[in-house]
């Protein structure tokens, strides 16, 4: 078969699963599921949270973070999802990423707000990010496997979940650090 021939048949079994996951959204996870409102609520309630709880003075720099975090766990839970490690069984619309509510908004938002705290009071962000995870991994992740919202299979476990969350959070207090002391410099 040759290269052509290969994307050729991906486009057709990308069009195929499209059309299941349309069908899918309709039946168990539209508006007129109660799902749907906790995945919306997922989403909204951590940005408003966060629209009052800013720190105005460093809102770049907190931004920044978090939109790292967020981009992170977006690419990461694409490619769980893609590998077949993680199901996200409903979502706000088909188009968008499946655990959109989780990793752009309740996941990233967590540590924002966790970030703000350890640098304005100086703590120690690897220990409080640390048990941030623990919360999110420990806590959370298994009430959403409880009440259906996804599945975690293929030897994927919570304890990975957690490392997950340690990892993407390092890294972007990594980068965040770095651009904050790139451009101090500059000026």
């Amino acid at each position: 078969m040759s290269g052509v021939e290969y994307w050729q048949e991906i486009n057709k079994a990308s069009e195929k699963v499209t059309s299941l996951m349309y069908s899918f959204w309709r039946m168990y996870s539209d508006w007129g599921n109660w799902q749907f409102w906790v995945l919306l609520l997922f989403l909204l309630a951590p940005l408003i949270v966060l629209l009052v709880k800013l720190d105005r003075k460093r809102t770049l720099e907190i931004l920044f973070f978090g939109y790292t975090v967020h981009m992170l766990w977006t690419y990461t839970d694409l490619a769980l999802i893609r590998q077949g490690y993680i199901d996200n069984y409903y979502f706000l619309m088909p188009i968008l990423p499946q655990g959109l509510g989780i990793t752009a908004s309740l996941i990233p938002v967590s540590f924002m707000l966790l970030y703000q705290y350890c640098i304005k009071h100086e703590h120690n962000f690897f220990v409080w990010t640390t048990g941030l995870s623990a919360v999110l991994a420990f806590g959370f992740a298994p009430i959403e496997k409880v009440v259906g919202f996804v599945t975690i299979g293929k030897g994927l476990t919570i304890v990975h979940i957690f490392f997950i969350d340690i990892t993407i959070s390092v890294v972007a207090y990594g980068m965040t650090n770095f651009f904050v002391k790139f451009y101090m410099a500059r000026k």
